[in-house]
């Protein structure tokens, strides 16, 4: 395996970053995770896009313009003769000292790049649906740290995964600290009444996810009404239909919410049709290459 290391493509064992560097030290960086599909580079653009968004609200510089990154991911993926692929990059604030203080990283940014397979869930719960849990972890609230920041400290989510795992359930729910349904561990929730889509606003707590754009986008084109609108867990226990949505995860649907069933338990008709057209789009848009 190929990794691009601060301009450079590497081998796995040569691909080593100093324990001084701020992402390790403390979680000071962003990253994107991007999928690929059959030599198409899905939503590229929006990805670098929004990761130069977190640097900028971070104050972290990131060392390559926006086409160089587009580029050195192209280059991975080549290197690694990779048609389908999950796709990491990550941008640390570089090495420093011990201290908190970023000005002593003095502009040694460090940009990681790798390119691998990856199964978030398994098969038959994307026929089927899957189960999932509220956990007491909350998200993190935007005055402390912004879910909109795509960073390196994710130890929030970790937390409420593990709580998760614990319970016997592959994924959860996180409540903002008003106690409105913001988003799982590691994707972004949906569910269907009365033949309308609802998902929680991105300023509640959530991320704004490509993916789930990317739904909002298949849901007008279908004439599914759609509104981004805090819900409660009562919502989602007497909802129609759920699902989840993310880069790795891509659409996942939800059978039940804390043990309640949703609908009649089965992936319902508006999540299919949605699941069926996101699949057709991953062939279609996105960045071409050659391997």
């Amino acid at each position: 395996m190929k990794i691009f290391l601060n301009g450079k493509l590497v081998d796995k064992s040569q691909a080593k970053v100093s324990v001084f560097d701020h992402g390790f030290l403390y979680g000071d960086g962003v990253f994107e995770g991007i999928r690929s599909y059959g030599c198409l580079v899905f939503k590229l653009k929006e990805h670098i896009d929004r990761l130069f968004e977190s640097a900028h609200s971070i104050t972290l510089k990131v060392p390559m313009a926006k086409k160089a990154l587009v580029d050195a991911v192209i280059k991975t993926l080549q290197a690694n003769k990779l048609k389908d692929a999950y796709i990491r990059v990550v941008v640390s604030r570089g090495e420093g000292d011990l201290g908190l203080d970023p000005r002593k990283c003095k502009g040694n940014e460090t940009v990681v790049i790798i390119a691998d397979k990856i199964t978030l869930y398994p098969k038959e719960l994307y026929d089927k649906g899957m189960e999932i849990i509220t956990v007491p972890t909350i998200r993190n609230i935007c005055e402390a740290l912004n879910p909109q920041i795509k960073s390196l400290n994710y130890l929030n989510n970790i937390l409420a995964k593990i709580e998760a795992i614990n319970s016997g359930y592959q994924e959860a729910i996180m409540l903002d600290h008003l106690g409105y349904v913001a988003e799982c561990t590691g994707d972004n929730i949906f569910v269907v009444k009365k033949g309308e889509l609802y998902t929680p606003p991105q300023c509640m707590g959530s991320l704004r996810g490509i993916t789930r754009d990317t739904v909002l986008a298949i849901a007008r084109k279908l004439k599914i009404p759609t509104h981004e609108h805090v819900l409660t867990r009562h919502e989602l226990f007497i909802s129609d239909e759920c699902f989840l949505t993310g880069t790795a995860a891509e659409i996942v649907p939800v059978v039940k919410v804390d043990g309640r069933g949703i609908g009649d338990c089965k992936p319902g008709k508006a999540t299919k049709a949605i699941m069926k057209e996101f699949h057709r789009l991953t062939r279609l848009e996105g960045v071409k290459y050659k391997i």
